[in-house]
Order: structure tokens, then C-alpha cells, then sequence
């Protein structure tokens, strides 16, 4: 039987026990043969031939944890995510977006990276110089900060009388007044006075963030959080329901809930309601989310010695939003109940409270075939390196962030401090220590471009195409080069390991005969590329189906 599309004279990614290939077809949406050249009984009259002249076609790459929503939000609010770090350019791009925005009662964006300001992070003082009659509410790139005006503080309710919450902080001057900076769960208040968007907004922003995705070779997805309150992001559930029903979801997306820490227990009969509606040609829904955790730069990321060079507000060793005891219980409820849990875990202690409280997980799910993940797993204390083995948990990491930024260096480095500083983003030890990896962006944190992740996974350093690697050593100095893996380990991670927890092993992930043909063709050989970051995707496909094509 002819073929519908024939890939050929390609640099092909397989298995590494598979036989050497330059030549594949695809018929009916799915990949009918692998070898080398073309034999006539491909060629039809309808038969597409594609001479790719020595360029890579690979596996379409898989988001193992991402927000699509919020990234599509965050492209249609005021977006600072795509300019320099620099705090004049801030200022002037959130002025013209007030000055074209009248009508917007609440003026909400996201993007700012603190390396921007002098002290690492903004005040209320330079909003207020650009708006000061509407609440000004921005969330940081990586979504554990906000940054808002003293109009926004005042209608929250927020001054130097309110204390901090639960799980959150509220960054404060030398007088105890806010200086416009909120952490975690303390920028709730503020975040509340953002208009709630409405199905057509979400929908746009959902079918914005697909396009985008698409076009950086990305086929498939995991939401590392429907329903999650951050990012200033109401529910996406019904969204991505209606998007599948009305044929506009291309990509396989599999969808985390979002365990809300303070709601306990008692949110499992709603979680296994939302379970049960969200079943559709393209999206599944059958893992929790379960967010530990903040971040170091912040001193929210729980730690198992305190962290050095703190502010005086600050908590000693971070914080762990769920109690270890209840984490368990929480763990082996879901597990009961046949949910894949999606763990979000920074610092070493919050990895050694997620790892005990999937080990009860583990205990409690019988014949299950669970895929359980830690996400991000920024440091990671040695002894806790063969856990994800031994428990068959998945390293589930963002290696984007693998390099030496400025943010890094000078906000995140010093409160580590020499000893952690060794053990930052320890991808290599995980691996040689026998765990399983998959890898994703983070998106709207980062850039979801997979091929600037694989780059610093693979060389420690910033692609010269990534122009948030900045700082004197960002492209040139590695960040711990014994922590770098092979580029066979991270390519399969962004594939055939995203495609094991996001349940999809068995139709994605490699290209094998029988799998969907999700296939991206690159515009050289990634084997031998300089700068992977500095590839480009040319063709993206998705069950047969050429979906993206660059102009």
C-alpha cells in the first residue's frame, strides 16, 4: 500500500537498538515503514516525497510539564516575557500597554525577571510612576512572585499591619512597609482582583499557546496543573473539554488536577468527578498535582539545612506547604484511587518528603502501573539519589535553567551557598543513579522551545539563540559539567520518557512502525549541530497530519 508521506535522505532519531534508517513513511496517520531508501511499493500517485538532504526528523517532542493556558494569557495580557532584562524597557512597555489599554480596570501581566532591578527585585515605587489610578498585578516569569502598585496593595487590603500567610511572604522595606513584592500564597489577595477571563479569552488563549507549541516541535503535553491558582489563572478544565469537543485540540494533552493543600482530603469526591468528564479523542485526565513546595530564589523551597545570606524576613529552610505525615496520607489516597501523582519539589527536603510520601504511595497502589514524577529537583540530596530507582519515580526536570544566568548566579547561587551549590540541577548523578527522565518547560516560567532545554542539558551552558542566557558566563562557562547528559538521554527524555508519564508509550515518543506519526523535521542534524538551540523546527505532524510549517 502506497504511502501518504515519505520521509527521506533524513537524519532519523530511533531507538538505539534499532537498525540504521534515512527513510520513513507514513500511511493512514500512523508510521508503516523504517529503512533505508526509498523502495517503489512506498511511491503512489498521492505519495508526498520529502527529501530532507540530510536533516534531522525526530520523534515529535512531548511537554512533560507545561501550562499552555497561562502561556497563551500571558501572550494576550501585558506580556514582558520576550524583552531584555532591563528596567527601563519594563517600564516603557507597561506603560504603552496602559496607554492601549484604557478600558482594562485591573492592568495583569507576567514576565519580569528580577536580575532586572537593582537588589533583585521591583517596588511598588516604579508601578506607581506609571500607573497609580488602576491595580498594576504581575506575576514573575516563574509564577512565585508578584509584583503589583500601591493602588493594588491598598484595594488587597495590604500593609505593613498585615501579617505574612500561610505559605507565603510579603517583601517588605526596612520599615515594615510592602514594597510591592509578594510571594506564594500572599499574592492571593491581589491576584483576586483580576477580572476573571471568560470562556472565549481562555479558549483563545488555549488555541494561541497550541499554535505556539506546535511551531517548536512540541505534539503532545502535560498540563502540570488544571485548575491551578497561580499565574492568576482561573480553571482550564472546561476549556480544554470544549476545545477536544470541537476538534481544535491537535495535540495529546494529559491533564494534572491541581491538589489544593489547604482543602485536604475532603477535594477527592470533586477530583474523581472531574476525573470521570474529562475523557476525549485527544485529552486524558488522570494524574494530581501536588505542589510541595516554592522556589529557592524566594527562600520558599524547603530545605533540609538553612539556606546562607538570607533576608531578615525570610524562613530559615522554606517552607513545605503540606505536613510530610498528611503528604503521605494525601499520596496513597490518590494512589487508592488510581491517579498518577505530578509532584512539584525544589528543594532537598521538599524531594526527600515527596520521595517518603510516594513510597506510600507505592505500598498502597497494588496492581496499579503507576507513573509517579517529581518535577524541577533543583538540588537533591545525595542520599535520595536511588530512591527515584527503587521506587520507579520519574526525574521529571526542566534543564533550561541548567546554566550560569545572572539570575542564577547572583540570586539563587548565594543562598545555597558553596556545599548545594555542587548539587544544582544534578541531572547527571539522577541518571547514573538509575533514574527515569522526562523533560519540559515550565512554560510560561521559560520558553517551551525544546530544543534550547537540550542544548543545556546537554552542554551546561545557554544556546546562542536563547536571549535570556545572560550574563558574562551564561553560553561559555558550564554549570557543573559532570552533571551534563548525553544528548541520546536528553532527546529521549523530551520524547520517549514524556511520552511513558504523560501514558503514550505505547502510540509516541519514538518512531517505531505501528506508532502515530507525531514527527517533526528539523532544518540540520541535530547529532552534529554546534548550537542545538540554534536549529529550527520545519515541519511539525501529528497523526499524519502536517499541522505546522515554517514560513
Amino acid at each position: 500500500m502506497a504511502a501518504d508521506h515519505v520521509f527521506t535522505n533524513a537524519a532519523v532519531w530511533q531507538p538505539e537498538t534499532a537498525s540504521p534508517a534515512d527513510t520513513v513513511a507514513v500511511t493512514d496517520g500512523v508510521i508503516s515503514a523504517i529503512r533505508m531508501g526509498v523502495d517503489t511499493d512506498l511511491v503512489g500517485p498521492g505519495t508526498q516525497v520529502h527529501d530532507l538532504g540530510g536533516a534531522g526528523l525526530l520523534p515529535g517532542f512531548i511537554d512533560a510539564h507545561v501550562h499552555p493556558v497561562a502561556g497563551g494569557l500571558a501572550a494576550l495580557r501585558c506580556d514582558l516575557s520576550e524583552l531584555a532584562h532591563d528596567r527601563r524597557g519594563y517600564l516603557d512597555a507597561i506603560a504603552e500597554y496602559v496607554r492601549t489599554h484604557p478600558d482594562e480596570p485591573v492592568i495583569s501581566g507576567s514576565g519580569w525577571y528580577g536580575d532586572a532591578f537593582p537588589g533583585g527585585l521591583p517596588t511598588k515605587d516604579d508601578l506607581d510612576s506609571v500607573v497609580g489610578d488602576r491595580p498594576v498585578v504581575l506575576s514573575s516569569h516563574d509564577g512565585h512572585g508578584v509584583w503589583s502598585n500601591s493602588e493594588a496593595l491598598r484595594r488587597a487590603g495590604i500593609s505593613a499591619a498585615t501579617p505574612d500567610p500561610d505559605g507565603g511572604r510579603i517583601e517588605r522595606d526596612e520599615r515594615g512597609e510592602p514594597t510591592g513584592v509578594l510571594f506564594e500564597r500572599a499574592f492571593d489577595a491581589v491576584n483576586a482582583l483580576i477580572p476573571a477571563d471568560g470562556p472565549d479569552r481562555l479558549r483563545d488563549a488555549l488555541l494561541l499557546a497550541q499554535q505556539r507549541l506546535l511551531s517548536v516541535g512540541v505534539t503532545g503535553w502535560q498540563d502540570a496543573g488544571v485548575g491551578i491558582p497561580a499565574f492568576g489563572l482561573t480553571d482550564t478544565l472546561d476549556t480544554y473539554l470544549a476545545a477536544d469537543a470541537a476538534g481544535e485540540l491537535v495535540a495529546h494533552v494529559c491533564g494534572a488536577l491541581w491538589w489544593t493543600a489547604e482543602e485536604g482530603i475532603g477535594q477527592l469526591g470533586t477530583i474523581l468527578d472531574r476525573r470521570d468528564s474529562a475523557r476525549g479523542p485527544r485529552l486524558h485526565i488522570d494524574t494530581v498535582k501536588v505542589m510541595q513546595d516554592g522556589i529557592c530564589e524566594n527562600c520558599t523551597a524547603a530545605m533540609l539545612e538553612p539556606y546562607c545570606n538570607i533576608p531578615a524576613d525570610a524562613h530559615s529552610e522554606g517552607l513545605s506547604f503540606i505536613d510530610p505525615v498528611e503528604l503521605a496520607d494525601v499520596c496513597a489516597l490518590l494512589a487508592r484511587n488510581d491517579f498518577h501523582i505530578h509532584m512539584h519539589a525544589v528543594g532537598d527536603r521538599a524531594v526527600r518528603e515527596c520521595l517518603d510520601a510516594l513510597s506510600s504511595a507505592v505500598t498502597a497502589c497494588g496492581d496499579f502501573a503507576a507513573h509517579h514524577q517529581i518535577a524541577h529537583l533543583d538540588v537533591v540530596d545525595p542520599l535520595d539519589m536511588p530512591r527515584f530507582r527503587e521506587l520507579g519515580v520519574t526525574a521529571n526536570i526542566q534543564a533550561l535553567w541548567a546554566r550560569r544566568d545572572i539570575e542564577i548566579v547572583e540570586r539563587k547561587l548565594p543562598l545555597l551557598g558553596p556545599e548545594r551549590e555542587g548539587r544544582h540541577f544534578p541531572f547527571g548523578s539522577l541518571l547514573r543513579a538509575g533514574a527515569q527522565l522526562a523533560m519540559g518547560s515550565d512554560w510560561p516560567v521559560t520558553d517551551p522551545n525544546p530544543l534550547w532545554a537540550l542544548h543545556t542539558a546537554v552542554h551546561r551552558t545557554g544556546s546562542r539563540a536563547d536571549p535570556h542566557a545572560i550574563g558574562p558566563d551564561a553560553r561559555t562557562v558550564p554549570l557543573l559539567a559532570d552533571e551534563a547528559i548525553s544528548l541520546r538521554s536528553a532527546v529521549d527524555a523530551y520524547t520517549a520518557g514524556a511520552a511513558r508519564v504523560t501514558h503514550r508509550a505505547a502510540r509516541a515518543g519514538t518512531i517505531e512502525v505501528g506508532k502515530d506519526a507525531d514527527l517533526i523535521v528539523l532544518d540540520g542534524d541535530i547529532t552534529t549541530a554546534d548550537d542545538i538551540g540554534e536549529l529550527a523546527v520545519q515541519t511539525t505532524m501529528v497523526g499524519g497530519a502536517v499541522v505546522y510549517e515554517r514560513p
